[in-house]
């Protein structure tokens, strides 16, 4: 008995071992080949009840994998019902084994929260989604605005309350999202644009800026954090270019700091004018402080004339002309005692030469009045301190001048005659620059403001020139030079007035244009217009002689440069204003029927008389311009007539040409 138990328990564990390999090449089978089949089945029928439970005509909203006889199952249902039925309707299919979720309901989203942060491998979606847009047609819209070949992965849930144009500012976003490193962020919450991160390079950072000047329509700016790019070769450089002003170029290490600079350079610029070239970077060795590399490099080029200061590889090395010869003692000095830390000598190459232009500057504020600029000598220096002392009475004298080479013989006369009409102003600034003077500043009495526009020219020195702008309280400003000249290009453009063949009498629809260029006139004491009429149009009928009334005869002396006659204190005024009334005067007459004797000359008057030419037809319409703007305001010195014989063609008008300035 015991015998034949051991004999049917060896054989049962023979038949074990003999079965297993079919049974291992069953489970092969099944992998090989039934497996793949019936997730292929179960995957094609999952994807019809994802169709079936969708909108019509609408993305999916349920996402289906099959794994085997699992289904994995992912998506935002429109509602709890329409998700239940999905899932009933996925269990009931043949040969599923279990559902693996989770499947969530769309939700309202308050706030609408839409974030892409770049990696470095392509670029992740979180937070939310319009829900009416399917994730399908989501990355079809955003995909243009990735860089080619970005992988664009969407982890965002469908919800519902997405600001208004969301693709559109999506797509905005994601654009700007190419500028930053790996790690920068974009967030669209509701109607306001974030932007967080490191900028690529110093060009996609001042893109960025740039681009983020106009956000979407509707969207605001919310928080903007960039930290500027990362640069091997950070420079600082300061340029005191020819003819003064100041060119600042290289890095800065922030927008901050660059506000402080600018202010800084407008201190130290005789002429106020700045050239920012520089860019935001990082890179600023930690140990340097960037504000005190900054102001050290500006003192040192308030130092020179001409040439550079550049701050590279924590050394500072200057080139040029010095400002004159005490400068370059304090420039060694500066470098030996007050270079800031983490800051050393680099190279130094300073000349002299005298200054061009020579400079001398003289404010005039509230409580001081403080000497800038250069003097050739200390006896010049007393002696305009002594000129404005007896003139002050509350303000300081404040004295920041420098000795130099290259004054003007004439200096001192042109310093004592500019001081005492500053005195005379509430506030006010005089720039010498050689021998041209700049005076402005405000005047409590328009007495006193037009005594300085009179006296001033001619108590300075024989070649010296003067540009006075002082204004009072209420009256119109005057403009610069350079400002005149542009405004009168700009007024003067196309063609000038055009009369009627055969006529010179102005019509209304030129007084707009006159009006204008007589009130910029007013404000432009140095302007200077000549007048040139047009001739008719070939073919136009020939007019007849124009007769040379009151208003050609007030205007006939502009030829000469003199002022017209003052009219008669009790002439009574026109009903029209007399600028349109002496306009008008100007008509030609009617021809008459001449008298048998009237062709007979008059031996009373004189022969000159008899010979003078009357004005022809084109100089007659430049006349009665000139005497509208007389009467609009201008000052006799200041219009004149071309001579007699001069025209312009018909098409062109009459023409408004400034006088260059000798």
């Amino acid at each position: 008995m015991p015998a034949a138990f051991d004999l049917r328990d060896r054989c049962r564990r023979i038949g074990w071992a003999a079965g297993l390999p079919g049974l291992a090449l069953i489970f092969a089978a099944s992998a090989l080949w039934v497996t793949p089949r019936l997730e292929t089945r179960l995957a094609r029928e999952a994807d019809a009840v994802a169709r079936v439970v969708a909108e019509p005509g609408a993305e999916p909203w349920l996402r289906v994998t099959a794994e085997g006889r699992d289904l994995v199952v992912t998506g935002e249902a429109p509602d709890a019902a329409t998700r239940d039925a999905a899932h009933d309707r996925l269990a009931r299919l043949d040969g599923v084994r279990r559902l693996v979720g989770p499947v969530g309901v769309v939700e309202l989203a308050a706030p609408f929260v839409w974030v892409a942060t770049r990696t470095r491998d392509g670029v992740d979606l979180t937070g939310s989604r319009p829900a009416e847009i399917g994730t399908g047609a989501l990355a079809e819209r955003l995909t243009p605005a990735l860089e080619p070949g970005t992988a664009l992965r969407d982890r965002t849930r469908a919800a519902l309350g997405a600001p208004p144009d969301f693709s559109a500012a999506a797509t905005y976003a994601l654009a700007r999202l190419r500028a930053l490193a790996p790690g920068g962020r974009v967030m669209l919450e509701d109607l306001r644009l974030s932007v967080a991160g490191e900028a690529a390079s110093v060009a996609d950072d001042e893109a960025l800026r740039a681009a983020l000047a106009a956000p979407p329509v509707g969207y605001t700016l919310g928080r903007v954090e960039i930290a500027p790019a990362a640069v091997a070769d950070f420079r600082f450089v300061v340029t005191r270019p020819p003819g003064g002003g100041l060119d600042l170029s290289g890095y800065v290490v922030s927008e901050a700091a660059r506000s402080a600079i600018r202010e800084q350079a407008a201190q130290i610029s005789e002429t106020g004018r700045i050239v920012d070239r520089t860019r935001t970077a990082r890179g600023l060795p930690p140990e340097i402080d960037a504000a005190a590399m900054a102001r050290f490099a500006l003192q040192l080029a308030g130092l020179m004339q001409e040439g550079s200061v550049t701050v590279a590889d924590s050394a500072v090395t200057l080139n040029g002309i010095a400002l004159d010869a005490q400068a370059i003692p304090e420039i060694e000095a500066l470098i030996g005692d007050a270079i800031p830390a983490g800051l050393k000598r680099g190279g130094v190459t300073l000349g002299t030469r005298p200054l061009s232009p020579y400079r001398v500057g003289l404010r005039r504020e509230a409580d001081a009045v403080t000497l800038t600029g250069h003097l050739p000598d200390a006896a010049t220096r007393e002696a305009l301190l002594g000129t404005l002392r007896p003139r002050l009475f509350r303000e300081r004298l404040v004295d920041r001048t420098r000795l130099g080479q290259g004054a003007p013989d004439t200096l001192a006369r042109a310093l004592t005659a500019v001081a005492a009409p500053l005195a005379l102003l509430a506030r006010g600034e005089v720039r010498i620059a050689d021998r041209s003077v700049t005076l402005s500043g405000e005047s409590l009495y328009p007495q006193t403001a037009r005594r300085i526009r009179e006296d001033l020219p001619a108590a300075l020195p024989e070649g010296w020139r003067a540009e006075i702008a002082v204004t009072v309280p209420g009256e119109t400003p005057a403009r610069t030079p350079d400002s005149c000249a542009q405004a009168l290009d700009a007024g003067l453009k196309g063609p000038g007035p055009v009369f009627a063949p055969g006529s010179a009498t102005l019509k209304p629809a030129f007084y707009p244009s006159l009006d204008a260029l007589a009130g910029l006139a007013r404000t432009c004491p140095s302007l200077r217009l000549t007048v040139t009429g047009h001739a008719d149009p070939a073919g136009a009928a020939p007019a007849p002689r124009p007769a040379v009334d009151a208003a050609v005869e007030s205007t006939a002396s502009l030829e000469a440069g003199k002022p017209s006659a003052p009219r008669p204190a009790d002439a009574k005024p026109a009903s029209k204003p007399p600028v349109k009334a002496a306009a008008k005067k100007a008509e030609p007459a009617k021809p008459e029927t001449a008298k048998p004797d009237a062709a007979r000359p008059d031996p009373a008057k004189p022969e000159a008389a008899k010979t003078e030419p009357a004005p022809d037809l084109p100089q007659q319409r430049a006349l009665v311009v000139a005497e509208y703007l007389l009467q609009a305001g201008l000052r006799p010195e200041q219009v004149a007539v071309a001579p007699l014989g001069t025209a312009r063609p018909a098409d062109q008008g009459v023409g408004l040409a400034p006088v260059a300035r000798p």
